[in-house]
């Protein structure tokens, strides 16, 4: 099996993701701003769609 390399810009993804899900973990568990939580959570769905398709359509 061959190895792929990635561009910066699909591992700055996944560091958009990983720091979505911590913020809407922070957020949820130890604020009350429902409305910043969604935006986060929100933001991290659409990163990691973006992942998904990105990576079954490109590698």
């Amino acid at each position: 099996m061959e190895s792929a390399t990635y561009p910066p810009a699909w591992y700055l993804l996944w560091l958009v993701i990983a720091v979505c899900g911590v913020g809407t973990w922070f957020l949820r568990n130890f604020t009350e701003r429902v409305e910043a939580t969604r935006f986060v959570a929100f933001s991290g769905v659409a990163a990691m769609s973006v992942m998904v398709v990105w990576t079954f359509t490109q590698f």
